[in-house]
């Protein structure tokens, strides 16, 4: 399979290319994502949408520095009832989300885009539904502390192969895509490039 260059810092992604045979080397896009979600949210662009343009914008950016070279950019986002919930930035704003989504159904959307020579050539956007059983504030509280600073601030409130899986009564929806990489459709279309 052609190699890829994984235009993100997340552990988890690489992993999940890793697992699935798939060469790749890590160049992180840097790009400042909230200033984009900010301006999107502002203009009422839907979760999806802003979740794809995220996805392309990482992987146009470094596919400009590597010619003839396969760049994969992703992004996921949190939809609440039409309200995007971003990575918390300390524990205090991840017990707010946890609280934002205790005993109510959210949609994780996932986007992945391919870009050679900085222009987008192919992407796919993926959604589940979870529902998150009803908690009171210790369980949150005692769920939070069982959970690395580094899993938490790379990888949101909840790691759906960890610990986080407890949270929810239902999962509707590809494990892969909670995780941020829907592999299925990445591996269908690098097959017949």
């Amino acid at each position: 399979m052609v190699e890829i260059i994984l235009a993100s810092k997340s552990k988890v992604r690489k992993e999940i290319l890793d697992k699935n045979n798939i060469p790749n080397q890590v160049e992180p896009s840097n790009v400042d994502e909230d200033v984009i979600k900010e301006s999107l949210i502002k203009e009422n662009v839907p979760p999806e949408i802003i979740s794809k343009n995220l996805a392309e914008l990482k992987s146009c950016k470094v596919s400009q520095r590597n010619n003839d070279l396969l760049v994969l950019g992703a992004d996921s986002v949190i939809d609440l009832d039409g309200e995007l919930i971003s990575k918390p930035e300390n524990r205090i704003e991840a017990l707010n989300i946890l609280r934002k989504l205790n005993g109510k159904k959210h949609n994780l959307v996932s986007s992945v885009c391919i870009s050679k020579n900085g222009s987008m050539i192919w992407n796919y956007t993926d959604k589940a539904t979870l529902t998150m059983k009803d908690f009171n504030e210790e369980d949150l509280i005692n769920y939070l502390s069982k959970i690395s600073d580094e899993s938490l601030f790379a990888y949101n409130v909840y790691q759906i192969e960890g610990e986080g899986k407890s949270l929810f009564s239902n999962i509707d929806g590809d494990k892969d895509t909670i995780m941020g990489l829907p592999i299925k459709k990445i591996k269908e279309y690098l097959s017949n490039y």
